[in-house]
């Protein structure tokens, strides 16, 4: 079997246990209901890809690789805090529509694609500080919106959003963009660690200052915007 054909098998196989598991829940997917549904012997599966464990981790590579081209080829709102919004609610409406696929890619934190996923959060939280909107650092924001989402679709699958008396995804975003965030307004003494994270945002057009100098500011700007405010003497 040549190079082309073995990559044409394995992706046929990943579909078909994505297909089972979306359909029928991850037990589902045996390696020989699999082989079956893809029509290939056990063999050629074990061959190509490995054992279940290894078939999972495949599947939710090429899920999760599959969302996030999916969320890059969506036009990005011109304004960075609803781009924000609306890529919450893609994960969330994500994460419910294959809640068994959500627990595979929960569990693959340091993977390719889910390193593309969170390459995609820091370019909206980099947005959102070069607006001069973030309070606090990029870093800071980036782990609350990847801990609060990850947290509050884990609640959701776990219990049916149809039991709660509220809209537990809605009032978790709105909370962390609150905290991540702060309003439009001219810079008075006590936005200091605002307008700090907005300058960290823009260095990288910067041309006047060597690699040294830059990485110093890096870190003085860093500690600036991980402060709430600063005070005058």
């Amino acid at each position: 079997m040549s190079e082309t054909s073995s990559l044409q098998v394995r992706d046929r196989i990943i579909a078909a246990a994505a297909a089972l598991i979306r359909n029928e829940g991850s037990e589902a997917a045996t390696t020989r209901a699999v082989a079956l549904a893809a029509g290939v012997q056990a063999p050629t599966l074990y061959r190509l890809i490995g054992d279940k464990d290894a078939l999972l981790d495949a599947v939710a590579e090429a899920e999760l690789a599959a969302f996030v081209a999916g969320k890059q080829d969506k036009a990005v709102n011109p304004d960075p805090i609803e781009a924000l919004r609306h890529g919450w609610d893609h994960y969330v409406a994500f994460g419910l529509a294959h809640p068994a696929l959500f627990r595979i890619m929960s569990r693959h934190p340091h993977s390719p694609a889910a390193a593309s996923g969170l390459e995609v959060l820091e370019l909206r939280i980099r947005a959102i500080a070069q607006a001069g909107r973030l309070r606090g650092s990029e870093e800071r924001a980036v782990a609350l919106v990847h801990a609060a989402a990850t947290g509050a679709m884990t609640s959701l699958i776990a219990q049916p959003s149809a039991s709660m008396p509220f809209d537990l995804a809605a009032q978790a975003r709105e909370a962390i963009i609150a905290a991540i965030t702060t309003a439009p307004a001219p810079l008075l003494d006590d936005s200091v660690a605002s307008a700090a994270a907005t300058l960290r945002a823009r260095l990288g057009a910067c041309r006047l200052l060597s690699a040294g100098e830059l990485a110093l500011m890096d870190e003085l700007l860093l500690r600036l915007s991980s402060h709430g405010s600063v005070s005058q003497a």
